[in-house]
């Protein structure tokens, strides 16, 4: 069933090229430099095809993850994402995995992956060496894309892992705890007056429709005023690829956002906040230190939007989620006390 048959390689050194033949299987064949690792590979081989164990490792040898990679962004991910943030992560994974053969990628080459990574510097940030480091949430979504493409590769392509999906054997990072961080009235008052002598004539809006909307941030400065529907007090997010969810949604106007909205000029390029990103991060920043406001940043306005919504005692968990486009009401629970605090005060 199994023969060894000796080669010289290139440099004259002995070669020994091992085959394993069953009826029923595939040819399996592998060449070693010694002698005695032929042997003692043919003999695992013959008894996994015999039990009917034998996974064929010489696709997975052969193919860089770079291949598979190519695969799932053309046959599969236009299929089932939406959105450009798989491509990113996608990318981040070639990047370092990219030029090792799939049968390479074992648990600990997974564990290196994320380590790695969590000391890489957020690449978001221009200054490289005082920026922060990736997230644990960026890295844990990466190492799920990147079980995902295993699983994607070995069901829907064909390529066999003789040891199964490598990232199940690994531990991965635990996203941070959500921030809490609220405002007092007094900090409240200091950060309205900083932000209303801003340079910037659209920060104090952006702030007053981030906490009367929840939207995020990109989701606020994506918004144009062709989607803003003041009659049935609606602003429509259209575009996936600039949500985070990748799901477009109607978010409700309080008769607060309506207010600010009035106040806004209408931009020749027709979005509401005509500013760009890091511009609208630095004035934020700015004002904060001016008003003496430490620990805060402008995501922690979508906190507050949800705490009042939650505080106000007649929304549900689903009006919540339609407000603020979560995908999961799971992600909402941290706020469910704080209707169970507003419920026990009208039980006196």
């Amino acid at each position: 069933m199994g023969t060894i048959v000796e080669r010289k390689a290139t440099d004259g050194t002995p070669r020994y090229q091992a085959k394993v033949r069953l009826r029923g299987a595939p040819a399996e064949s592998r060449t070693f430099k010694k002698l005695s690792d032929a042997r003692d590979w043919m003999k695992v081989v013959e008894g996994d095809m015999t039990t009917g164990t034998h996974i064929k490792t010489t696709i997975a040898r052969r193919t860089l993850f770079s291949d598979l990679a190519k695969l799932f962004k053309t046959d599969f991910a236009p299929h089932h994402y939406r959105g450009k943030a798989w491509k990113y992560k996608l990318a981040a994974l070639e990047d370092r995995l990219g030029d090792y053969a799939l049968v390479a990628i074992s648990p600990s080459v997974v564990a290196d992956y994320r380590d790695a990574r969590l000391k890489d510097p957020d690449p978001r940030y221009k200054k490289q060496a005082a920026a922060p480091r990736v997230s644990a949430a960026t890295v844990k979504s990466e190492v799920d894309l990147l079980s995902k493409v295993f699983d994607v590769g070995m069901k829907e392509f064909g390529y066999p892992l003789p040891a199964g999906n490598p990232v199940l054997g690994i531990r991965k990072p635990r996203s941070g705890k959500a921030r809490d961080r609220r405002l007092t009235a007094a900090e409240w008052a200091r950060l309205e007056a900083a932000c209303r002598q801003s340079l910037n004539p659209f920060l104090w809006p952006a702030v007053q429709l981030a906490v009367e909307t929840a939207m995020r941030q990109g989701e606020l400065l994506q918004l144009e005023w062709r989607n803003v529907d003041k009659a049935r007090r609606l602003a429509l997010l259209l575009d996936p690829e600039k949500i985070k969810t990748e799901e477009p949604r109607a978010v409700p106007l309080s008769s607060r956002a309506l207010c600010a909205l009035e106040a806004l000029p209408h931009d020749i390029k027709g979005y509401v906040l005509p500013v760009e990103r890091m511009t609208l991060y630095t004035a934020f920043k700015r004002a904060c230190a001016r008003a003496k406001v430490d620990d805060f940043t402008f995501h922690d306005l979508r906190h507050e939007a949800l705490s009042r919504l939650a505080e106000r005692g007649d929304l549900n968990v689903l009006e919540m989620a339609a407000v603020s486009g979560h995908k999961t009401l799971q992600m909402l629970k941290r706020y469910t006390h704080l209707q169970a605090e507003n419920i026990a005060r009208k039980l006196g």
